[in-house]
């Protein structure tokens, strides 16, 4: 009878744990009190010209399933905004700005205002209304 409460206990924790995740997955939250808090991340710390008007900022990996399609979703709304730039950084070439950002899992999305701040971060793919939400915020 213990084992068999111990598993149910085990399961029902893991359940929580998951919805939990699964709730926080991909969700921008401001950037203020991040890592970078008050620091900007430069066109020479990317790798790449920062957009005009915005920047969205990617951390992925090669074996990360979730970051071709954050790839597409920030590629896609790039393209529909005007001044605002992709930028796709390899966290394991580039761990001195991974640990810069405070990136702790692939995909991790930064979006940064015309002079390169923090905004909004998502670890996790962030869904597309998000991010067009969070480039409102950028932008303004």
């Amino acid at each position: 009878m213990t084992g068999a409460l111990v598993a149910v206990v085990v399961l029902l924790a893991a359940t929580v744990f998951g919805l939990w995740r699964r709730h926080r997955d991909g969700r921008l939250r401001e950037g203020k009190g991040d890592v970078l808090d008050g620091d900007r991340l430069t066109a020479a710390d990317l790798g790449a010209e920062l957009g005009a008007r915005a920047t969205l900022v990617q951390f992925s990996t090669a074996f990360c399933a979730p970051c071709r399609a954050t790839r597409r979703i920030l590629g896609e709304v790039a393209a529909m905004v005007d001044g605002v730039a992709h930028i796709e950084i390899d966290a394991e070439s580039r761990l001195d700005l991974v640990r810069r950002a405070g990136v702790v899992r692939t995909p991790t999305v930064l979006v940064l205002d015309a002079a390169g701040r923090v905004v909004r971060r998502a670890a996790g793919a962030p869904r597309k209304p998000d991010v067009i939400a969070a480039l409102g915020e950028a932008i303004d």
